[in-house]
């Protein structure tokens, strides 16, 4: 049994069961209203399946738009597949849960960012443990709704 709880872990699995379930929702009913999401995730990251055109393109990461056009969501406990037009040209994309590093809905200035294992291994030696408690806004991630969205970063609570 482990010395300590890895809030940080458990914390990243509920947000992205939150995230599961919102795309659920939506492959079911549409989306509402003036909801759409930015959804960036790691093009590298196992069980990533994407067009070798997108991947040469964006070969570190990608942010896909889930707003006017998109075709056969579908959710599945490991992810999410759906095709998105690119240049009139229909790509299905599987993205696993865990690719995912931000997903916003600036309709309604709510994000999460998840950070990798290794980022936070840079900023624990760097911060007090104080400052390990706190969740802190994103701005790369706020840029992108060009709103006043809160995105919560997690991985403050990671050890």
């Amino acid at each position: 049994m482990a010395d300590r709880i890895d809030y940080g872990n458990l914390m990243h699995a509920a947000m992205r069961g939150l995230i599961r379930q919102v795309l659920s929702k939506v492959a079911a009913e549409g989306l509402p209203g003036e909801h759409h999401f930015f959804i960036t995730f790691d093009t590298n990251a196992e069980d990533v399946d994407i067009a070798d055109w997108l991947r040469d393109r964006y070969p570190d990461e990608m942010t896909v738009v889930l707003q006017h056009w998109f075709d056969n969501l579908e959710v599945d406990e490991d992810g999410f597949a759906v095709t998105l037009n690119f240049g009139d040209s229909p790509e299905p994309l599987y993205i696993p849960f865990d690719a995912i590093r931000t997903f916003v809905d600036p309709s309604v200035e709510f994000g999460l960012r998840f950070e990798t294992q290794e980022s936070q291994a840079d900023d624990d030696e760097n911060e007090s443990a104080e400052n390990q408690h706190r969740p802190e806004a994103d701005e790369d991630a706020e840029a992108q709704t060009s709103g006043e969205a809160e995105v919560v970063s997690l991985d403050k609570f990671r050890k």
